[in-house]
C-alpha cells in the first residue's frame, strides 16, 4: 500500500486485541478518504482469514452512537455525517459557493441514463424526442455523475454512458438495484420537446 509494509496478521497480538486493530484500521482509512474505498483495498488491511464483513459489522455497530455512519457505495464503503448535523456542518463551512447545481434537465438526463445504461447519446435523444446537448453530458461528467460505458454493438460502435459511484453517493443508493421503479409516464405530443420533457436538448454539434 503506497510503498508502506504494513504488518497484516498481527501474529504478536491476542486475538482479541487483533481484531480491535482491524477495525481501527479501517475507521482511520475510511475516516481519511473523501471517496468510497473498495472492497479490495479495505481487505489489504487486515489479516488473509479476516471476515471483512464481519468487522465492517462491528465496525457500523460501534458507531452506533456518533454523528458519522458506515455507508455502503458500490462496491465501496464511505464514513459519511448523520443528517441530523447538517446544519452545524454548513454553518462551520462557511459561505464556500457550492458546486454548480444540477438543472432540471440535466437531473432528467441523469435519471435516464441511470434506468437506461448503458445508453448512447443516440438512445438518449430517441427517449427524449430531440438532440440531447453535449455541454449537459459534459457538465455530468465534470461532476463525475456519469462516466463512458462500453462501445455499443450499433454499427460504428457509439460510446455509451453509465452511472457511477459519485452518483451512488449523491443519492444515497448502495448500488443500482436501489433505484426506484422507472415511471410510467406519458407526454402528450408537442411542437416544443424542451417543453414536454424538461430536458437539456440543443442543437447536434460536428
Amino acid at each position: 500500500m503506497g510503498g508502506v509494509e504494513l504488518d497484516r496478521e498481527l501474529d504478536d497480538l491476542p486475538a482479541a486485541l487483533r481484531w480491535r486493530e482491524w477495525l481501527r484500521r479501517i475507521e482511520a482509512v475510511l475516516f481519511a478518504s473523501a471517496e468510497p474505498v473498495s472492497r479490495e483495498v479495505l481487505a489489504r488491511l487486515v489479516g488473509q482469514g479476516a471476515a471483512l464483513d464481519l468487522l465492517l459489522d462491528d465496525l457500523q455497530a460501534e458507531l452506533v452512537d456518533r454523528p458519522y455512519a458506515l455507508h455502503r457505495v458500490g462496491n465501496g464503503w464511505a464514513l459519511r455525517t448523520r443528517p441530523a448535523y447538517a446544519d452545524a456542518i454548513r454553518a462551520a463551512a462557511g459561505p464556500d459557493p457550492d458546486p454548480v447545481p444540477l438543472r432540471e434537465g440535466e437531473l432528467a438526463l441523469l435519471a435516464a441514463i441511470a434506468w437506461h445504461q448503458p445508453i448512447t447519446r443516440a438512445g438518449l435523444a430517441a427517449l427524449f424526442g430531440g438532440k440531447v446537448s453535449r455541454d449537459a453530458l459534459a457538465h455530468l461528467r465534470a461532476r463525475e455523475l456519469i462516466a463512458p460505458g462500453p462501445r455499443s454493438p450499433e454499427p460504428g460502435a457509439p460510446q455509451t454512458f453509465v452511472t457511477t459511484e459519485g452518483f451512488l453517493d449523491l443519492f444515497g443508493l448502495e448500488s443500482l438495484q436501489d433505484l426506484p421503479d422507472l415511471p410510467a409516464r406519458q407526454v402528450e405530443d408537442t411542437e416544443d420537446p424542451d417543453a414536454a420533457f424538461g430536458l437539456p436538448l440543443g442543437e447536434e454539434e460536428a
